[in-house]
């Protein structure tokens, strides 16, 4: 089939609310039809969310740089002990949140790295006192991985931090962690970090205690167009299970101040 051909017979998809397959997929990433797949995609959104665009104001706090995974793709983290790591403390986290209040915030939004020396009782005294401190803004926090690693330190399962989060004033978590699912990328990538199952596990719990989280693929770095597609693939199968993430967030891999800087940074 021609590419026009091709693009007609997606078009047609498109039109009919049909599912595209992985393979369909997998050539639109191929296809050099940009504008035409932007057409498509414009109307996809309009059918779901009419002539609407939306957006959030947020405020982003990340209260330790400080990280035992070791990335290759990282420029934010420190080793313990590493000159330049900080780890703030729960004043300095609720001072930094303060201005919410007042500069038309609507989410927090709180991520930092896996210190193994910050124990569960500081993530729960963060969350309730911004909740008790600001009570209707959402608060998303902490990725997939931190809840894996207090699960573990804590000896507790992933639903049971979570719930003992949600308990405390937990909104939502960010989908961050997700990287790119496939096992060889994250193996020369993140070996430390948790293995994809386990971050779709924490996701799919998330959603089943009601806790609405996002998700996301850092693209433009080792990973295949293939890998990309299964990515893509495994979050459509979980948010047919269970319809808890909100939205999608592709992140363009940075290669400045990473440990890949001869990798040419990627487009849109």
């Amino acid at each position: 089939m021609h590419n026009a051909d091709f693009i007609e017979h997606i078009e047609n998809k498109v039109d009919a609310a049909e599912r595209l397959t992985a393979e369909e997929g997998l050539r639109l990433y191929k296809a050099d039809s940009p504008h035409g797949l932007g057409r498509l995609a414009a109307r996809v959104r309009e059918r779901l969310n009419g002539n609407d665009a939306y957006y959030i104001v947020n405020r982003h706090i990340n209260y330790t740089n400080i990280c035992v995974n070791g990335c290759r793709f990282c420029a934010f983290s420190k080793k313990p002990g590493e000159p330049g790591g900080h780890t703030m403390s729960l004043d300095e986290v609720f001072e930094r949140a303060a201005p919410a209040a007042s500069d038309g915030s609507t989410e927090l939004h709180i991520v930092g790295g896996v210190d193994p020396e910050l124990p569960l009782a500081y993530y729960i005294d963060m969350i309730a006192g911004l909740r008790e401190r600001h009570p209707s803004i959402c608060i998303q926090a902490f990725t997939a991985a931190e809840v894996a690693h207090l699960a573990d330190a804590s000896q507790m399962t992933d639903a049971q931090v979570l719930a003992k989060l949600k308990d405390a004033g937990l909104t939502a978590l960010p989908g961050g962690g997700a990287e790119v699912f496939s096992t060889r990328v994250r193996q020369l990538l993140c070996p430390n970090k948790i293995s994809a199952d386990r971050w779709l596990s924490v996701s799919r719990g998330a959603h089943r205690l009601g806790i609405p989280t996002n998700a996301t693929m850092l693209y433009g770095h080792v990973e295949t167009l293939e890998e990309r597609i299964d990515h893509l693939v495994r979050l459509r199968e979980a948010q047919d299970e269970t319809g808890g993430f909100m939205c999608f967030i592709p992140l363009p891999f940075h290669p400045e101040n990473t440990a890949m800087t001869d990798i040419t940074r990627t487009s849109a």
